[in-house]
C-alpha cells in the first residue's frame, strides 16, 4: 500500500483546511485509515481514523467536533476536513494504514503498517 498526503498549508486561527490521502494497492478493504499529527517538540498522537468497510469513524477528544474523516471508495481517498482550527493543531499530519484494528484501536500502540509523508499545516494566531 502507497499513501500520498497532500493538502496542508498556512491558514488563520478559526479557518479551515481539508487534508487528502490517496492511497494505492489492491487490498485496501482490509485497512483502517487514519490520520495522525506531530507538533514541533512533542510525540506523534493520534487525531482520526475510518474503516474502509463500513466507515466507521473515530476521533481523539482533541479534535472531535471539529475535524471529518471521511473517504471515497471510487477513488480510493480518505479526507480530513478540520475546521475551527487552533494555533495548536500546527502540526505535520500523516496519513497511515493499519490492518487487523479497528476505528477505536488504530491509535493503539506502535504498529502502523504504511505511513504516508506528512504534510504540514499551520494555523497562525
Amino acid at each position: 500500500v502507497q499513501l500520498q498526503a497532500s493538502g496542508g498549508g498556512l491558514v488563520q486561527a478559526g479557518g479551515s483546511l481539508r487534508l487528502s490521502c490517496a492511497a494505492s494497492g489492491r487490498t485496501l478493504s482490509r485497512y483502517v485509515m487514519g490520520w495522525f499529527r506531530q507538533a514541533p517538540g512533542k510525540e506523534r498522537e493520534f487525531v482520526a481514523a475510518i474503516r474502509w468497510s463500513g466507515g466507521t469513524t473515530f476521533y481523539s477528544d482533541s479534535v472531535k467536533g471539529r475535524f471529518t474523516i471521511s473517504r471515497d471508495n471510487a477513488k480510493n481517498t480518505v479526507y480530513l476536513q478540520m475546521n475551527s482550527l487552533e494555533p495548536e493543531d500546527t502540526a505535520v499530519y500523516y496519513c497511515a494504514a493499519r490492518s487487523f484494528t479497528t476505528a477505536q484501536t488504530m491509535g493503539v500502540g506502535q504498529r502502523i503498517d504504511y505511513w504516508g509523508q506528512g504534510t504540514l499545516v499551520t494555523v497562525s494566531s
